[in-house]
């Protein structure tokens, strides 16, 4: 967390967005990281049966449709780049290194797994919400 308000020299590399620009992205999507981690295990709980079912299905949908439209391509782009069609990715290089390669694949894997859990989650979710205790 620490590293979010101090990083060190401006990663965004001089970049015209600046070093604010990077503090607010980092704070957001570890916000967003929090509030869908807080949503899943609500869905879980039985306390959460109080609350108004959309209040837990909102963030569970948006959750899902982010993760399916950066999992999905991102697991496209693995096929590409293991079978060897297109090893740089959709926009990178031909010719990156051994460690862009599998950070590639580790990152793009990782937001797979995260659509298919979480979308997994929703459906569940209101499956046993649309049960008869209700």
């Amino acid at each position: 967390m620490l590293l979010v308000f101090f990083p060190g020299p401006d990663p965004t590399g001089d970049g015209q967005w600046g070093m604010r620009a990077y503090v607010i992205f980092n704070v957001v999507l570890i916000s967003m990281s929090a509030i869908g981690a807080a949503v899943v295990l609500a869905t879980v709980r039985p306390p959460a049966r109080r609350l108004p079912q959309w209040l837990l299905l909102v963030p569970l949908l948006f959750g899902s449709m982010l993760l399916v439209i950066r999992g999905v391509p991102g697991m496209v782009e693995n096929l590409l780049m293991v079978t060897g069609v297109r090893r740089g990715g959709f926009v990178g290089a031909a010719d990156i290194s051994a460690g862009e390669f599998w950070t590639g694949i580790g990152v793009n894997t990782y937001f797979f797994a995260g659509a298919v859990l979480l979308v997994g989650t929703t459906v569940s979710y209101v499956r046993r919400s649309a049960g008869p205790s209700r």
